[in-house]
Protein backbone atom coordinates (compact mmCIF):
# COMPACT_ATOMS: atom_id res chain seq x y z
CA UNK A 1 0.00 0.00 0.00
CA UNK A 2 1.47 3.26 -0.56
CA UNK A 3 0.63 6.68 1.00
CA UNK A 4 1.25 9.95 -0.74
CA UNK A 5 0.73 13.15 1.95
CA UNK A 6 0.04 16.69 -0.41
CA UNK A 7 -1.12 19.18 1.62
CA UNK A 8 -3.84 20.95 1.42
CA UNK A 9 -5.48 18.86 -0.93
CA UNK A 10 -9.30 18.88 -0.40
CA UNK A 11 -11.82 15.97 -1.46
CA UNK A 12 -13.00 17.64 -4.57
CA UNK A 13 -8.96 18.22 -5.61
CA UNK A 14 -8.52 14.53 -4.90
CA UNK A 15 -11.46 13.48 -7.41
CA UNK A 16 -9.97 15.62 -9.86
CA UNK A 17 -7.36 13.99 -10.41
CA UNK A 18 -7.17 11.46 -13.50
CA UNK A 19 -5.12 8.37 -12.14
CA UNK A 20 -7.01 7.74 -8.87
CA UNK A 21 -8.97 4.95 -10.21
CA UNK A 22 -5.83 2.85 -11.96
CA UNK A 23 -5.47 -0.23 -10.79
CA UNK A 24 -5.36 -0.84 -7.37
CA UNK A 25 -7.35 2.50 -6.93
CA UNK A 26 -6.52 5.39 -4.86
CA UNK A 27 -8.58 6.45 -1.57
CA UNK A 28 -8.70 10.13 0.24
CA UNK A 29 -8.86 9.71 3.68
CA UNK A 30 -8.24 12.45 6.54
CA UNK A 31 -6.49 14.49 3.48
CA UNK A 32 -4.14 11.64 2.51
CA UNK A 33 -4.07 9.72 -0.34
CA UNK A 34 -3.55 5.99 -0.17
CA UNK A 35 -3.51 3.57 -2.66
CA UNK A 36 -5.07 0.27 -1.93
CA UNK A 37 -3.49 -2.99 -1.97
CA UNK A 38 -3.40 -5.16 -5.14
CA UNK A 39 -5.97 -8.07 -4.64
CA UNK A 40 -4.59 -11.67 -5.15
CA UNK A 41 -6.40 -14.55 -6.48
CA UNK A 42 -8.43 -15.67 -2.79
CA UNK A 43 -9.36 -11.74 -2.75
CA UNK A 44 -10.49 -12.01 -5.97
CA UNK A 45 -12.35 -15.00 -5.97
CA UNK A 46 -14.04 -13.91 -2.81
CA UNK A 47 -15.28 -10.70 -4.25
CA UNK A 48 -16.39 -12.15 -7.25
CA UNK A 49 -18.26 -14.71 -5.65
CA UNK A 50 -20.02 -12.72 -2.83
CA UNK A 51 -21.03 -10.33 -5.97
CA UNK A 52 -22.86 -13.17 -7.73
CA UNK A 53 -24.06 -14.55 -4.80
CA UNK A 54 -25.81 -11.65 -3.64
CA UNK A 55 -26.95 -10.20 -6.79
CA UNK A 56 -28.40 -13.94 -7.95
CA UNK A 57 -30.91 -12.73 -4.55
CA UNK A 58 -31.31 -9.26 -4.20
CA UNK A 59 -30.72 -8.05 -7.87
CA UNK A 60 -33.47 -10.00 -8.98
CA UNK A 61 -35.85 -8.91 -6.56
CA UNK A 62 -34.80 -5.06 -7.11
CA UNK A 63 -33.76 -4.93 -3.18
CA UNK A 64 -30.11 -4.28 -3.34
CA UNK A 65 -27.20 -4.63 -5.68
CA UNK A 66 -23.54 -5.63 -5.01
CA UNK A 67 -20.67 -3.88 -6.80
CA UNK A 68 -16.88 -4.56 -6.99
CA UNK A 69 -14.48 -1.44 -6.09
CA UNK A 70 -17.48 1.21 -6.21
CA UNK A 71 -15.95 4.51 -5.15
CA UNK A 72 -18.30 6.00 -2.61
CA UNK A 73 -17.69 9.37 -2.00
CA UNK A 74 -18.96 10.84 1.98
CA UNK A 75 -18.01 12.10 5.00
CA UNK A 76 -15.04 14.19 3.61
CA UNK A 77 -13.57 10.53 2.47
CA UNK A 78 -13.53 9.32 -1.27
CA UNK A 79 -13.31 5.21 -0.22
CA UNK A 80 -12.98 2.11 -2.34
CA UNK A 81 -14.45 -0.73 -0.75
CA UNK A 82 -14.18 -4.23 -2.02
CA UNK A 83 -18.21 -5.04 -2.10
CA UNK A 84 -20.41 -2.11 -1.73
CA UNK A 85 -24.21 -3.34 -1.64
CA UNK A 86 -26.74 -0.64 -1.88
CA UNK A 87 -30.13 -0.64 -1.45
CA UNK A 88 -32.25 -0.47 -4.65
CA UNK A 89 -34.22 2.89 -3.94
CA UNK A 90 -30.72 4.44 -2.85
CA UNK A 91 -28.77 3.39 -6.15
CA UNK A 92 -28.02 7.05 -7.75
CA UNK A 93 -29.53 6.84 -11.30
CA UNK A 94 -29.14 9.60 -14.25
CA UNK A 95 -32.14 11.46 -15.94
CA UNK A 96 -32.08 8.49 -18.34
CA UNK A 97 -32.89 6.04 -15.48
CA UNK A 98 -29.43 4.52 -16.15
CA UNK A 99 -26.68 3.88 -12.99
CA UNK A 100 -25.33 7.13 -12.00
CA UNK A 101 -21.21 6.88 -12.33
CA UNK A 102 -20.49 8.80 -9.05
CA UNK A 103 -21.99 7.26 -5.64
CA UNK A 104 -21.65 10.34 -3.21
CA UNK A 105 -22.88 8.14 -0.20
CA UNK A 106 -22.03 5.47 1.75
CA UNK A 107 -23.47 1.50 0.98
CA UNK A 108 -25.70 0.45 2.77
CA UNK A 109 -23.50 -3.27 2.90
CA UNK A 110 -19.82 -2.92 2.87
CA UNK A 111 -17.34 -5.54 2.57
CA UNK A 112 -13.53 -5.98 2.67
CA UNK A 113 -11.38 -8.66 1.94
CA UNK A 114 -8.03 -8.19 3.93
CA UNK A 115 -4.88 -8.92 1.71
CA UNK A 116 -1.64 -10.12 2.66
CA UNK A 117 0.51 -7.35 4.12
CA UNK A 118 -2.66 -5.21 4.35
CA UNK A 119 -3.19 -3.73 7.83
CA UNK A 120 -6.45 -4.65 9.97
CA UNK A 121 -6.79 -0.74 11.12
CA UNK A 122 -7.08 0.94 7.86
CA UNK A 123 -9.67 -1.38 6.79
CA UNK A 124 -11.12 -1.22 10.21
CA UNK A 125 -11.57 2.94 10.07
CA UNK A 126 -13.01 2.70 6.79
CA UNK A 127 -15.91 0.20 7.90
CA UNK A 128 -16.05 2.27 11.18
CA UNK A 129 -16.58 5.43 9.35
CA UNK A 130 -19.27 3.72 6.25
CA UNK A 131 -21.13 2.66 9.91
CA UNK A 132 -21.24 6.47 11.58
CA UNK A 133 -22.51 7.86 7.93
CA UNK A 134 -25.16 5.43 8.00
CA UNK A 135 -24.25 2.12 6.89
CA UNK A 136 -25.97 -0.82 8.38
CA UNK A 137 -23.08 -3.56 8.34
CA UNK A 138 -19.84 -3.96 7.94
CA UNK A 139 -17.43 -7.25 7.03
CA UNK A 140 -13.82 -7.78 7.30
CA UNK A 141 -13.13 -11.47 5.69
CA UNK A 142 -9.74 -12.58 6.54
CA UNK A 143 -8.70 -15.53 4.40
CA UNK A 144 -5.67 -16.15 6.39
CA UNK A 145 -7.54 -16.93 9.26
CA UNK A 146 -10.80 -18.29 7.54
CA UNK A 147 -12.81 -15.89 9.98
CA UNK A 148 -15.25 -12.88 9.09
CA UNK A 149 -15.44 -10.20 11.42
CA UNK A 150 -19.02 -8.14 11.44
CA UNK A 151 -19.39 -5.03 12.31
CA UNK A 152 -23.11 -3.41 13.18
CA UNK A 153 -23.89 0.07 14.18
CA UNK A 154 -24.08 0.32 17.86
CA UNK A 155 -22.92 -3.23 18.80
CA UNK A 156 -19.60 -5.13 19.12
CA UNK A 157 -18.00 -6.69 16.55
CA UNK A 158 -18.07 -10.15 16.28
CA UNK A 159 -16.13 -13.09 14.84
CA UNK A 160 -17.19 -15.68 12.80
CA UNK A 161 -14.71 -18.34 12.28
CA UNK A 162 -14.73 -21.29 9.34
CA UNK A 163 -15.20 -24.41 11.16
CA UNK A 164 -11.70 -26.22 9.93
CA UNK A 165 -11.96 -29.49 11.29
CA UNK A 166 -14.84 -31.86 9.19
CA UNK A 167 -17.05 -32.03 12.00
CA UNK A 168 -20.56 -31.81 11.19
CA UNK A 169 -21.14 -28.80 13.89
CA UNK A 170 -23.36 -26.35 13.08
CA UNK A 171 -22.76 -23.13 11.70
CA UNK A 172 -24.25 -19.60 12.74
CA UNK A 173 -25.90 -17.91 9.80
CA UNK A 174 -23.73 -14.66 8.98
CA UNK A 175 -25.54 -11.63 9.44
CA UNK A 176 -27.09 -10.01 6.18
CA UNK A 177 -28.44 -6.98 5.20
CA UNK A 178 -31.95 -6.40 6.22
CA UNK A 179 -34.58 -7.66 3.07
CA UNK A 180 -32.56 -9.94 1.79
CA UNK A 181 -32.97 -13.43 2.09
CA UNK A 182 -29.26 -15.49 1.98
CA UNK A 183 -28.24 -17.86 4.53
CA UNK A 184 -24.62 -18.17 4.27
CA UNK A 185 -22.15 -19.13 6.75
CA UNK A 186 -18.26 -18.68 7.57
CA UNK A 187 -17.78 -22.38 5.91
CA UNK A 188 -19.61 -22.01 2.80
CA UNK A 189 -18.01 -18.56 2.24
CA UNK A 190 -14.81 -20.00 2.58
CA UNK A 191 -15.57 -23.14 0.94
CA UNK A 192 -15.54 -20.65 -2.52
CA UNK A 193 -12.01 -20.81 -2.58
Amino acid sequence: MTSISILPLTLEDFLKKPNIDESPAWEYINGEVIQKSMPQGQHSKLQYKLCETINQVAENANIAYALPELRCNFGNRSIVPDVSIFYWERIPVTEAGEIANQFNSFPDWTIEILSPNQKFTKVIDNILHCLEYGCQLGWLIDPDERSIFVFQPQQTPKIYKANLSNDKIQQENLPILDRIELDLTANELFSWL
